[in-house]
């Protein structure tokens, strides 16, 4: 099943982010894993940027589902340019798309992926609203 990037987000931060030796498996390119990892990356990159990380004593992101098209298969060496957006606010929730494209081959997607994000109170392991500051995002 393939799922597909909504043409209605709003881009947040594009970062580099190197394919390393160690990605690749057994078949000489990447290993599927890690593009997942690749969308951890910049997805918890912006988080931070944010000061958004994941207080376990207070509130955060989970990741509810995720999900990767995997258009291209990527090998070492080189670089990644990994796009990172958001869309779909909802009163709990929000979801993050991101294009993955090596950077010697500029607009050429070789991954896209993203993630529905629930915003939880840890020790209530409960739900609640998107705070302020990270509504504020998609406008």
């Amino acid at each position: 099943m393939r799922i597909d990037i909504p043409d209605e987000k709003k881009l947040t931060l594009e970062m580099v982010i190197p394919i390393r030796w160690g990605d690749m498996d057994a078949m000489g390119h990447v290993n599927n894993t890690l593009y997942f990892r690749y969308l951890e990356t910049i997805r918890i990159q912006w988080l931070h940027s944010l000061g958004g990380a994941p207080d376990p004593t207070g509130e955060g992101p989970v990741i509810v589902n995720t999900f990767c098209n995997f258009i291209k298969q990527l090998a070492y060496p080189g670089d990644l340019l990994a796009k990172h957006y958001i869309a779909n606010p909802g009163k709990t929730s929000f979801d993050t798309f991101i294009t993955l494209e090596r950077t010697d081959e500029p607009g050429v997607i070789c991954a896209a992926g993203g993630a529905t994000t629930v915003w939880i109170d840890f020790p209530k392991q409960k739900s609640v609203p998107l705070p302020d500051w990270l509504r504020a995002q998609f406008s």
